[in-house]
């Protein structure tokens, strides 16, 4: 092994990757240069398809590079590549645990892997089951552990040995705000002490703006580099707080169509704006949509769009449909006394709200809280084992499949057919609603149009993209216009444009008439809902507008939906524990 001592934890050099996709390469890395610094976190953000996960992947030996090279800890990747696997600590996305063995099971094969010796097993072993609060589950399968609970075992199983390098790939994705505040609280405790270097790639720019530094990809190039204030210096002067006339939601999605606006979101009741100049366009808020726009000050997600989006098109991706949905004071959706039990379990238990025909209505809570089982209930893909659940004016205990004709449902993992292309997909799916002759060909033709997929007609699928195969998945979903549509946690790993881009399509697909329902763990997303439920352990805790709901914070001045949403869910961990 060559020495490491006092080398540079990573030294990427002149990098190129192309990969091949359908008849065509692809330029995954496009000679991109940059060091890290010895006990520095560092985060790695893009769009999807930047390139974010092939550069984990070479750094950690796993693929070799078309040209350029990449040194990590003193060593050559494709020379010392079985070393430096032996040197780091890697957690792929979906934490790459081994779901049908247990907690215990999982720490002893990476321990085997990882050459961890016997002697130290146990010491190290029930410091990290500490301090992830994962003692007592040390027998459950890992399989039956929830999103957070995985997450921090599979950070457990990257630290067995205290590596000198650390790299995460999306380690966040798919858990909930307190599972990810847990699990940098376990970074900072840890690896700051430590003195390990750490590489992240994440989608939440939060989590970004607490590292040393941050590296950003587009299209394989290394567009920008610096400490994050020195992105918040770059948006000095252009962000703006906009208070609406109107339903928040439209007037951000109106905004973000704009070619001066470099981006737009909703924050605490109210449109955040960033300006591509730092003068404010005299005819931005001449109507009476958007009133009393306030210089704010910048933060480091105003810098990061303002970077991604400066050669974006301007005009926002509305989704246009053609059937007439139901609007007015109609209920889409009624749920009364919901329950639904696993043996003696209660994954659901007295669950009540119901859905405005047209509403965006939000499903929150902690992983485990019981939202993707009721979810499953709402679609009729489970059955309740008490209360009622009317659907489309259709009871779904006594209806079920002719209540399914009227939904679409875009499940939180790719479950589209991989080998298909694109076109394949949307013909399938289209003959699976019963659609035929010219009526399925127009509503391809439609998918391919509106969701910006005609490019990628003929590439396979499971080849594209995270954001293309977002998009089909929602095509798929929408070819026989359904009145009501269910979108599984939508955005879970799509990059900050992308999901804005997403939104503007659900935006105008509500105001068509759509009803939408949602889950999320993005909860700046929770603010584009009319209504939502926030709910633990099977039960509610909470249901309202955004504004009802800030409420829960508990604090004077601009509330955030995350923090009435971190308050209520540890309000009840309180009780529980009283009890």
């Amino acid at each position: 092994m060559a020495e490491t001592g006092g080398s540079k934890p990573l030294e990427v050099r002149d990098l190129h990757k192309t990969f091949a996709r359908g008849k065509g390469r692809v330029e995954a890395l496009r000679g991109i240069s940059f060091d890290l610094e010895p006990g520095s976190v560092n985060a790695l953000l893009g769009p999807d398809g930047a390139g974010k996960t092939t550069l984990i992947r070479l750094a950690t030996g796993v693929m070799a590079p078309d040209r350029g090279t990449v040194t990590v800890l003193g060593m050559d990747s494709v020379k010392e590549a079985r070393d430096i696997q032996a040197a780091i600590g890697y957690m792929p996305q979906r934490f790459g645990l081994y779901e049908d063995l247990t907690v215990q099971e999982n720490l002893d094969l990476y321990a085997d892997l990882q050459g961890v010796g016997r002697e130290v097993r146990g010491e190290r072993y029930q410091a990290l089951m500490d301090m992830t609060n994962l003692a007592p589950f040390t027998g459950r399968l890992a399989g039956r552990l929830s999103g957070g609970m995985k997450q921090k075992l599979g950070l457990a199983c990257s630290l067995l040995k205290t590596p000198r390098f650390l790299l995460l790939d999306e380690p966040t994705v798919g858990v909930d705000p307190l599972s990810r505040r847990e699990l940098w609280s376990i970074v900072d405790a840890l690896v700051r002490k430590d003195n390990i270097t750490v590489l992240v790639s994440t989608a939440y720019l939060d989590e970004a703006a607490r590292c040393d530094r941050v590296f950003i990809l587009q299209d394989g190039d290394l567009i920008g580099q610096g400490t994050p204030d020195s992105f918040i210096g770059q948006a000095q002067g252009r962000t703006w707080r906009v208070t609406p006339g109107t339903t928040p939601r439209v007037v951000q999605s109106r905004l973000f169509g704009k070619p001066e606006i470099a981006d737009a979101t909703l924050e605490s009741g109210r449109v955040r704006v960033v300006t591509r100049e730092t003068a404010l366009p005299e005819t931005l808020f001449s109507n009476a949509e958007a009133l009393d726009p306030k210089s704010v000050a910048p933060v480091f997600e105003d810098g990061f769009m303002l970077l991604l989006n400066r050669d974006a098109e301007a005009e926002a991706p509305a989704l246009n449909v053609s059937a007439v949905h139901g609007r007015g004071d109609g209920t889409a959706i009624r749920v009364t006394g919901l329950e639904r039990r696993f043996g003696d379990f209660y994954a659901v238990k007295g669950l009540e709200f119901s859905v405005k025909r047209g509403e965006i209505f939000g499903l929150l809570g902690p992983n485990g809280a019981g939202k993707s089982t009721t979810f499953r209930m709402l679609c009729g893909l489970l059955p309740a084992t008490g209360g009622t659940l009317e659907v489309g004016g259709l009871n779904l205990r006594r209806a079920a499949a002719k209540a399914r004709k009227n939904l679409g449902y875009m499940a939180q993992k790719f479950s589209l057919y991989g080998q298909l292309s694109v076109r394949e997909n949307l013909d399938f799916f289209s003959k699976v609603y019963g659609l035929s002759g010219p009526r399925r060909e127009e509503r391809v033709q439609w998918a391919l149009q509106e969701l910006d997929l005609a490019n990628e007609a003929d590439a396979t699928s499971g080849e594209l993209p995270f954001g293309f195969r977002q998009r089909l998945s929602l095509a798929c979903a929408l070819m026989h216009e359904p009145d009501i549509l269910f979108l599984d946690e939508p955005t879970s790993g799509v990059d900050p444009l992308a999901r804005r881009q997403f939104w503007a399509r659900i935006n105008s697909l509500a105001e068509q008439g759509v009803t939408v329902v949602v889950t999320t763990h993005f909860m700046e997303e929770a603010e584009y809902c009319d209504r939502m439920l926030i709910m633990m352990a099977g039960e509610l805790l909470a249901q309202g507008t955004p504004d009802e709901i800030r409420k829960y914070a508990g604090k004077d001045g601009d509330a955030t939906i995350e923090e009435a949403f971190i308050a209520l869910v540890e309000e009840h961990r309180a009780r529980q524990k009283e009890a």
